[in-house]
């Protein structure tokens, strides 16, 4: 079997179909998303629009086809937490366990230190006990990309008729300097 060769680029608005597709899966499916509609397709184009103006946006590809995404955005939005994103990533379920998750947080993460972000957190899905919504399997993939859980909520969210926790898990990409040095908009790093 050849080694699938996975290309990453920068999203554009009209992968928004492409994305969405993918997305879909997960909202009507599993637990791993706490939305419980899909976006229509303006919505979901919207918001790729809007996390580019300060955050990547990225996509992968194998042969021309699109097989993931990982988004950033703000953590909190206090001016204090400006060094501090969060993270989304979703890989099209026919395309696990070939390391595209891997590529594109290694890719995220470059372009987010270059934008003087020094905490990334990603917000995971947590079973109270895994089920066939709903498995440990993305908080294995966090720590397996050097993340470390710093919160656990309880029973937070509720989905197809269950509640689920949710962890936040943190990974420290940068140097903190006093005073820090200013957040630069991805739209800036662009130009």
């Amino acid at each position: 079997m050849r080694k699938m060769e996975i290309k990453i680029r920068i999203a554009r608005e009209e992968d928004a179909e492409d994305l969405l597709k993918i997305y879909a899966y997960y909202v009507k499916n599993t637990a791993i998303t706490f939305e419980h509609d899909v976006p229509t397709l303006e919505e979901f184009t919207g918001r790729i629009r809007e996390t580019l103006k300060n955050y990547p946006y990225l996509v992968a590809l194998i042969d021309g086809r699109i097989v993931g995404y990982i988004y950033a955005g703000r953590f909190r939005t206090r001016a204090s937490y400006a060094w501090s994103a969060s993270t989304s990533v979703y890989v099209d379920r026919q395309y696990h366990r070939l390391g595209i998750g891997k590529q594109l947080y290694a890719e995220l993460e470059t372009i987010l230190a270059k934008q003087n972000v020094i905490n990334v957190y990603a917000g995971v899905a947590d079973p109270v006990k895994e089920d066939e919504y709903l498995t440990h399997n993305s908080e294995h993939f966090h720590e397996a990309m050097g993340y470390q859980v710093v919160a656990r909520y309880h029973e937070c969210g509720s989905k197809f008729g269950r509640w689920y926790n949710i962890i936040e898990m943190e990974k420290i990409i940068g140097k903190r300097t006093c005073p820090p040095q200013a957040f630069i908009p991805f739209c800036e790093l662009r130009e």
